[in-house]
């Protein structure tokens, strides 16, 4: 592990030329949260492997869209804004936490660094000796993926806490409608 560049990042400091990071997320969907944390961390690394979790599922209300739409999602909002510097690695479930770092090791390039919030996460990959940081939460109330979702089905305000790319791969594939559908019983 590279931890000087990582207490340089910590630090606040302007390191590029040598640290590669890595932030995992479902993007469930792209939110401005994600996009924040992930223009924050590509401002400092010289690439960011951002790796799309559950790359299976989709299809479900809590996980309504797919991998190639998440891809789309985060491309072309990352794009939009300049940033170039990014790799995006879709990967599959293997639900055994004991070999998923394992798992994930053999879909990607190495990295220095890692940054979750999720203490499971966080956990599997320190104790496969790397170096992880907690990432700033921004406004995690609104910006999560569960309550933009709601949102979606219950015909509020949601454009507002997507990058614009987000909203117009959504309406693109029909994911609200896609959502609604999902949200029906079959009793109805």
């Amino acid at each position: 592990m590279c931890h000087r560049c990582c207490r340089i990042f910590a630090e606040g400091g302007n390191y590029k030329g040598e640290m590669r990071a890595l932030y995992i997320g479902r993007f469930q969907p792209y939110h401005l949260g994600h996009h924040a944390v992930i223009k924050e961390i590509a401002s400092k690394a010289d690439e960011v492997i951002i790796v799309i979790g559950s790359a299976q599922r989709s299809h479900e209300l809590e996980n309504p869209f797919t991998a190639g739409e998440r891809y789309l999602m985060i491309s072309k909002s990352l794009r939009d804004n300049g940033i170039s510097n990014f790799y995006i690695v879709p990967i599959l479930d293997v639900n055994w936490n004991a070999v998923w770092v394992s798992h994930v090791e053999s879909l990607m390039p190495p990295v220095d660094v890692v940054f979750t919030n999720n203490p499971l996460i966080a956990r599997l990959f320190k104790e496969r000796g790397y170096e992880v940081q907690a990432p700033l939460l921004f406004n995690r109330k609104e910006y999560s993926g569960s309550e933009i979702r709601r949102r979606m089905l219950n015909n509020e305000s949601w454009e507002v806490l997507v990058p614009k790319a987000v909203a117009e791969v959504i309406k693109e594939t029909n994911g609200i409608s896609r959502m609604k559908t999902l949200a029906r019983s079959d009793t109805e």
